[in-house]
């Protein structure tokens, strides 16, 4: 449902009069986007809360175990003072949950930019040296690695990727970790980008709100009209003076016809900022904005999910996964500890009017204790230990928990079993990190998608030039100017004018890991220096090496092929010229009988020279020759037979 649709007035309806959420230099008659659709909006924002609310329950409570904080839940509403049993909290979910993060970590994401067409080279080169300064500069690691703990704790990790007018003066795009609690989307929908409404929401200061839009003054306070589910505790928000802000995000398509009669559909994406009922902006109000929001037609934020679930675009976390585990690893630790701490302390059975004086009985300082009546009165209570098959059971159940998280002691770089020898360690490790490189994936595809976006934005916002200093493959730094220019619609030139419209640059994005792992970078060096001792870089076994590289898969094997193709292409072309440079040389000993070049070559190719008969008379030049003077055949004594023979030996050069 288009909130949009349902309010566009028709053309015989008057547009609205002049109220408080109309924007400055914008009259009434050119309003689109009224209070009363703002009503309407947050209307439909309820309903979509409300089918989203066992997700952000699930969301909070993920937090509290995120926390230690179980036994509040598991205890519900008792007291302290109702609380006297052992609470012990083990680490075991947090240790796999941590172990999972320092995987992603590991594998942090670079994005490697490729040309689909040959003319778009150039900008793909830039474009791979430029946007990973600005996810530098945009600090996307460290919005990398909050988003990461988001999708492995409760399944979903939220980036939001938008265009910052103020930021370093010009503007510039900058990358947030957004908060899924605060979004609200089409029940229903998998893909965030087939929800026709979008809503995210945040609480804002009111002089900020104030001082960006005037004609709100004295209207902010009580009467939010839509509360954001919150986490508990610590973590709650602090919402004094502040006042809640929906960015109401919906989806319009239009058809346009181009020149040559075709239709196109085109969907833009258009954004209303609504604060206590009103319309503080809409890019449908605003003349400068009528391609939309952003040109790419997407909504700014992309949902990176952990294990999806259907008909959401949301998904689970390991802690959905491991927590009722984790509860019973829990509770019968505390059965375990509740059994010590009752044989540890003795306890006895007193009779009533025994006369025992219990107080200084207890007194563990005291020396004598008087009592009046039979020793018999007093009595040891009897402790009944555990049975070693609740150990087990217990041990049994840490065990699942880390086999359901795929955190088993090999992940962790234990060994168990009496495994030692180095590489079988490693395999097994390789083989027990296949779930890791799965999640991995998952976050490489979401990483393609933000990437995406910033390139959009690129191709839209970058109208100056900017400058980003990069490091060259000689490890300096070198400065890269890059504009829109190349990114825009190639001009097309018509009979009558100029018609903009023509093929834009698109390119293909392929993400690869950083070496961030001090493993993957052993496991490398180690492929590099294997390649160097089987004579992979030699030229003279180029082929050979080209041969066995295809049937291999490795990271920076397209740049290895490259350099090994062009160290036998170069071999070739030298030995060519050694050729040419031989038979050369085999002609002047012909005519001349002059062979120091020969000799030259001879013993630059490391063959000896010594030992060549000197020419001590004209019979050893015989050689026979035709009616017109060319020779026809030459003895092997002959002067230029042995420098015949001498080119022949040196045709291989020695490497």
């Amino acid at each position: 449902m288009d909130v949009r649709d349902m309010s566009a007035p028709t053309e015989n309806q008057e547009s609205a009069p002049a109220q408080t959420g109309i924007m400055p230099g914008v009259t009434s008659r050119t309003m689109k986007i009224t209070d009363e659709d703002a009503g309407r909006a947050m209307t439909l924002l309820q309903k979509y809360k409300e089918q989203k609310k066992a997700l952000d329950e699930r969301l909070v409570e993920n937090e509290e175990w995120w926390k230690f904080n179980e036994w509040d839940l598991v205890n519900g509403g008792k007291t302290e003072a109702e609380r006297v049993d052992p609470e012990p909290k083990s680490a075991w979910m947090f240790n796999s949950i941590i172990n999972k993060h320092a995987d992603f970590m590991d594998n942090f994401p670079a994005p490697n930019i490729l040309a689909r067409e040959e003319s778009d080279k150039d900008a793909a080169k830039i474009l791979s040296e430029v946007v990973p300064c600005i996810l530098d500069q945009c600090e996307y690691e460290d919005t990398y690695s909050d988003t990461c703990w988001d999708k492995i704790k409760s399944g979903s990790g939220l980036y939001g990727i938008f265009w910052d007018k103020l930021k370093n003066g010009i503007g510039d795009i900058t990358i947030k970790r957004c908060d899924i609690l605060q979004m609200a989307w089409e029940p229903g929908t998998e893909d965030l980008q087939e929800s026709p409404n979008l809503f995210y929401q945040s609480y804002v200061d009111n002089k900020i709100l104030e001082a960006e839009y005037p004609r709100m003054q004295g209207q902010l306070g009580d009467g939010i009209l839509s509360e954001i589910q919150d986490y508990q505790g610590d973590n709650k928000k602090f919402t004094e003076g502040k006042s809640l802000v929906t960015d109401w995000y919906y989806k319009r398509s239009n058809v346009i016809t181009d020149k040559d009669g075709i239709q196109h559909l085109i969907t833009t994406v258009h954004l209303c900022k609504i604060c206590q009922g009103k319309v503080l902006y809409a890019t449908e109000n605003d003349p400068e904005m009528g391609s939309g929001l952003y040109e790419h037609g997407l909504y700014p934020f992309v949902l990176d999910t952990l294990f999806p679930d259907k008909n959401t675009p949301a998904g689970r976390g390991y802690i959905d996964i491991m927590k009722d585990c984790q509860m019973y690893i829990d509770k019968m630790s505390q059965g375990i500890l509740k059994n010590a701490i009752l044989g540890a302390k003795p306890r006895y059975f007193s009779k009533d009017g025994s006369g025992i004086n219990e107080k200084e009985y207890t007194d563990p300082n005291r020396e004598i204790v008087h009592y009046t009546g039979s020793p018999d009165d007093l009595k040891p209570a009897e402790h009944y230990p555990l049975d070693g098959v609740y150990v087990t059971v217990h041990a049994n159940k840490i065990d699942e928990l880390k086999e359901t998280s795929g955190n088993g002691d090999f992940a962790q770089g234990t060994t168990t079993s009496g495994v030692t020898a180095a590489s079988a360690i490693a395999a097994l490790q390789e083989a027990g990190s296949k779930l890791s490189r799965d999640m991995i994936k998952t976050s490489y595809r979401a990483h393609k998608a933000v990437v995406y976006q910033v390139i959009e934005l690129i191709r839209q916002f970058y109208t100056t030039s900017r400058v980003f200093r990069i490091t060259g493959d000689n490890g300096q730094d070198q400065y890269v100017s890059i504009d829109n220019q190349m990114l825009r619609a190639e001009p097309i030139e018509e009979d009558f004018g100029l018609y903009l419209g023509g093929r834009k640059p698109y390119f293909d994005i392929k993400i690869v890991p950083q070496k961030s792992s001090p493993f993957t970078k052993i496991a490398q060096n180690e492929l590099a220096k294997e390649m160097y001792n089987l004579g992979f870089f030699n030229p003279q076994l180029a082929d050979q090496a080209l041969a066995c590289i295809n049937m291999m898969d490795f990271d920076g094997k397209e740049e290895i092929t490259r350099r090994i193709a062009e160290n036998g292409t170069l071999y070739q072309q030298v030995q060519q010229m050694q050729m040419s440079m031989q038979q050369m040389a085999a002609l002047i000993a012909d005519s001349t009988g002059d062979t120091r070049i020969m000799d030259a070559m001879a013993m630059q190719n490391g063959q000896a020279a010594a030992g060549t008969p000197s020419v001590s008379s004209k019979s050893q030049t015989a050689a026979e020759t035709d009616d017109f003077g060319n020779i026809a055949r030459e003895t092997k004594s002959s002067t230029a037979g042995k420098a015949r023979e001498r080119a022949a030996s040196a045709s291989t050069p020695k490497v």
